[in-house]
């Protein structure tokens, strides 16, 4: 199965250092990175921050240690790391996945 992970980071920079942390690892076949205006609540008042989003493309079974690595090198106390499950695509990006992200 295949997982889009989503992830804020602090700065570009934090967000490349992830991105490119993991795909050395080959933990992620690919990493979207893009500006977000984020609205939080956090120690009880409403922030508002730039931040950088990203999306991790990678297959279930590297979720684990994905989230691991991530955390160990993000910034935030509590980092958005949260996982959404794919159920269909384009089987020829698929495959991309399957041969790049490297099998344990």
């Amino acid at each position: 199965m295949y997982v889009f992970v989503y992830v804020t980071a602090s700065s570009l920079e934090e967000a490349r250092k992830i991105a490119r942390h993991v795909l050395e690892k080959k933990l992620a076949a690919c990493v979207n990175v893009f500006p977000i205006s984020s609205m939080f609540w956090w120690e009880g008042r409403i922030e508002n921050a730039l931040e950088f989003a990203m999306i991790i493309k990678t297959k279930s079974e590297k979720l684990s240690e994905l989230k691991e690595e991530i955390k160990s090198l993000h910034s935030y106390s509590t980092p958005c790391i949260c996982a959404f499950a794919v159920e269909d695509g384009l089987r020829e990006f698929l495959n991309w996945i399957d041969e790049t992200v490297e099998e344990e």
